[in-house]
């Protein structure tokens, strides 16, 4: 089991510093996605198959649809064009694909090599559901808010302005008849 942790925690590190060098925002996401991966295949090496789970559902899932989003609603017009041709070609998913490739290999046979242990105290559901609505309630709203303001943010800071060719004209009604 130390070898799959090594290596998951491996691709973890190197997809993490492929995000933060990466110049296309939608190669970053792909990485970021990777990298969340990894970390919840982390979590299932260490006997944690829950909170790996949570790790794929939450931030593999939603959070990374929420960012995916929020780079197709800016939609940067010819640059997001030509950053679209640049994603066709082959090989710039021939890494990120073999690394996921990696990671479900290394995920299956951790599980097939040994059953996911019972969960850690404090790491089952009726526990995280407890803490999250329990004491960390305020953190969790908190979090949810800032994701909110960014999402608004974000719209209205790629929302085009609107110029008078933009505006439709408006036809004058008739006299004498209906409006």
């Amino acid at each position: 089991m130390a070898f799959a942790f090594y290596l998951a925690g491996a691709i973890a590190v190197l997809a993490t510093v492929r995000m933060l060098t990466a110049v296309d925002v939608v190669h970053a996401l792909l990485h970021l996605i990777l990298s969340l991966l990894a970390v919840a295949v982390v979590f299932f090496t260490l006997g944690a198959p829950f909170v790996g789970a949570l790790e794929i559902i939450v931030y593999a899932g939603a959070i990374m649809v929420l960012f995916v989003f929020v780079v197709m609603m800016l939609n940067l017009g010819a640059r997001a064009r030509a950053a679209e041709r640049q994603l066709l070609p082959a090989r710039a998913w021939v890494g990120p694909t073999i690394l996921a490739a990696v990671l479900l290999v290394l995920l299956v046979w951790v599980l097939a090599a040994e059953p996911p242990a019972p969960t850690a105290a404090g790491s089952g559901p009726a526990e995280v559901g407890a803490a999250l609505f329990g004491p960390y309630v305020l953190g969790v709203e908190l979090a949810s808010l800032l994701l909110l303001a960014a999402l608004i943010a974000a719209y209205h800071l790629g929302a085009r302005q609107r110029t008078p060719a933009d505006v439709p004209a408006v036809r004058p009604a008739r006299e004498g008849g209906p409006a």
